[in-house]
């Protein structure tokens, strides 16, 4: 430690010490974050619809889209398009029957989902770089910004050693608290979407983001898929909301009076 460093600590301490008023005070702030994308030249929004998959327990194209739009309603100032969801496996499906092509997965049954993983997905995807597509999207909509992606909804499992704690009362009543692993079969979901922003007059893809989130809980638990879907979406809300309009991070200050 340098002498300059010491005599400063020196001085701060005896400042403290020949002012005894004084006092720590924590005061809250907010610190704005930047919006990602430039939207203001957009005043409608529409999420039109996801390619969605994974789990058959949970629709996760029309929860993720119901889910946006009533956040974007309150938390941005573009005005949100009310619209069917539209399932994009079914549009590419769709379409490649129409230009004479076999839709591209096949489900086992009804109940199962066509896109059950990532490579299902990949099959998709080409979607989103149809310009004349969404273009032709937008138009129909007043050249919107159109929100898009890919929404995977999957179950997880696990094995390994999980951290925990146990009380113990010794012989004199005093309570005390251990740390210990064990060994435990673990499952849960995961959930990953891909949100894409497109620009309606153009068709032009403007921006991407991916995230990942996963909830694990113990084999015995049997907390229900849809409960799971929206804890894990409300993790991931933030990062979402951020691309479109500046938010703000609450914290505190220590203030010496």
């Amino acid at each position: 430690m340098s002498a300059k460093i010491v005599a400063a600590i020196a001085s701060l301490a005896l400042t403290v010490g020949a002012s005894g008023c004084l006092r720590f005070y924590d005061i809250g702030i907010e610190t704005p974050i930047q919006a990602k994308l430039d939207v203001s030249s957009f005043q409608r929004v529409l999420i039109l619809g996801f390619l969605a998959g994974g789990s058959k327990d949970v629709d996760p194209n029309t929860e993720t889209v119901r889910l946006l739009r009533s956040q974007l309603r309150t938390k941005s100032d573009l005005k949100v398009i009310d619209s069917d969801v539209l399932s994009l496996v079914d549009e590419v499906d769709r379409r490649r029957i129409a230009s004479g092509d076999a839709p591209i997965t096949a489900p086992a049954s009804p109940d199962e989902p066509k896109i059950k993983n990532e490579k299902d997905l990949q099959e998709y995807e080409t979607i989103f770089a149809d310009v004349e597509y969404w273009k032709k999207v937008g138009e129909e909509y007043q050249a919107p910004l159109i929100i898009t992606g890919s929404i995977l909804f999957t179950d997880v499992q696990s094995s390994g050693m999980v951290a925990s704690s146990s009380e113990q009362i010794d012989q004199y009543g005093r309570r005390t608290v251990a740390p210990t692993r064990r060994f435990e079969d673990r499952k849960g979901y995961a959930l990953v979407p891909k949100f894409i922003f497109i620009d309606g007059r153009t068709g032009v893809q403007l921006y991407s983001e991916s995230f990942r989130e996963e909830t694990l809980y113990s084999a015995t638990n049997n907390t229900p898929p849809l409960s799971s879907y929206f804890e894990l979406i409300d993790r991931l809300l933030p990062g979402f909301l951020s691309t479109l309009s500046t938010q703000k991070i609450k914290g505190t200050r220590t203030l010496l009076r």
